[in-house]
């Protein structure tokens, strides 16, 4: 990749980068650009299976490129056919700082910990949100509890980082509608450390592989602290983990490890692709009588289908090992898209299946 224009109030040697779906859209952590003598930008980029989506920005989020009005711009996207492809681009602008988004999460989301110690990554911590029912404060009820991955996603577009799923809106209006009651608690992801602690194998081209330990993190030491602090159903049928794309792979890999913590499991979009072993561990530990798996994907998300076409051969390798075929419910949606917008929409569908 070559940039042949950049934006004329770039900053003089600014530090340029690529992301993408290659390293879990970091917004600029890994793939920095080269600066030569003439200001030209480069960097090459290993060769993939599938198509790239990508974006440049100066380090954040914050700093993405945008076109010329200053608007958000679609992804990049480029289909490898030779392994020495030569591509010249040009950025038409920055992203200029904005003032803090407005705060979307409902008055019942609550943090339980802005700093929660993972004993199993020395010194790495996490922020931990809590949506609570409506009628928590004025009950003596016990909810059973669901734990989401990529937490500043879940509630608020004021932190979220590619749209919000609006879990609180939705919980709330079902509590209104059918008196559906349920606590979610939601982790944040650890940003340049999402790939590693949400996949449970190593990938040769990505790396990864502590999806141990951050699950580790969750049955030993999270879920113990919010069963202590929330009034929850802490049983295993009562207690239900979800995620999407990498948080659907790890969510996938927790119900088959620990089917006696967590008996219900929604895998939206899950990332199978990333390791040969999401498909052999369905073969081997596929054999569970109680519990019960969501998986959702849509036709959209790729160009070949593989998201779809992973999550079906997932499905029938569980039925082969002894799945209980009416505990897996499949959506494939015609048009879904790799986005937190298909995700939310999906939602309220999934929590009802998982807990009618």
């Amino acid at each position: 990749m070559v940039l042949n224009k950049i934006p004329y109030d770039t900053p003089e040697n600014a530090t340029v980068f690529v992301t993408g779906d290659f390293d879990n859209w970091s917004g600029g952590k890994e793939h920095r650009l080269s600066i030569n003598d003439r200001g030209l930008y480069s960097i090459t980029l290993p060769k993939t299976k599938t198509d790239i989506a990508y974006k440049f920005t100066l380090g954040s989020w914050e700093l993405v490129e945008t076109d010329s009005l200053g608007r958000n711009i679609e992804n990049r996207a480029w289909h490898f056919t030779d392994k020495h492809d030569t591509i010249f681009m040009k950025i038409q602008s920055w992203q200029k700082p904005k003032s803090p988004k407005k705060s979307t999460a409902a008055k019942n989301v609550v943090i339980l910990e802005e700093a929660f110690p993972m004993p199993q990554f020395n010194k790495r911590t996490r922020k931990i949100m809590a949506y609570l029912p409506p009628d928590y404060n004025e009950s003596n009820r016990r909810y059973p509890v669901v734990y989401l991955h990529d937490g500043q996603n879940i509630f608020d577009e004021a932190t979220s980082f590619a749209g919000e799923w609006g879990v609180d809106e939705t919980l709330n209006k079902l509590f209104q509608e059918k008196g559906t009651g349920l606590i979610v608690i939601a982790t944040e992801n650890g940003q340049e450390e999402r790939l590693n602690e949400y996949t449970p194998w190593k990938n040769e081209e990505y790396g990864g592989g502590e999806g141990d330990l951050y699950l580790e993190f969750i049955v030993k030491n999270l879920k113990p602290f919010v069963d202590k602090k929330l009034r929850t159903k802490s049983g295993q049928w009562n207690t239900g983990i979800m995620g999407s794309s990498l948080g659907g792979l790890i969510s996938y890999y927790a119900g088959l490890k620990y089917p006696d913590v967590f008996g219900k499991v929604g895998v939206f979009s899950s990332s199978f692709w990333f390791a040969d072993e999401s498909f052999t561990f369905a073969t081997e530990h596929g054999k569970i009588i109680k519990q019960k798996m969501y998986l959702l994907a849509g036709t959209n998300e790729d160009e070949d289908g593989e998201t779809v076409a992973d999550s079906q051969k997932i499905a029938g390798l569980l039925i082969e090992a002894g799945y209980k075929k009416k505990n897996i419910y499949q959506k494939y949606v015609p048009g879904g898209e790799h986005s937190e917008k298909f995700w939310k929409n999906e939602f309220e569908e999934a929590i009802l299946w998982l807990f009618p």
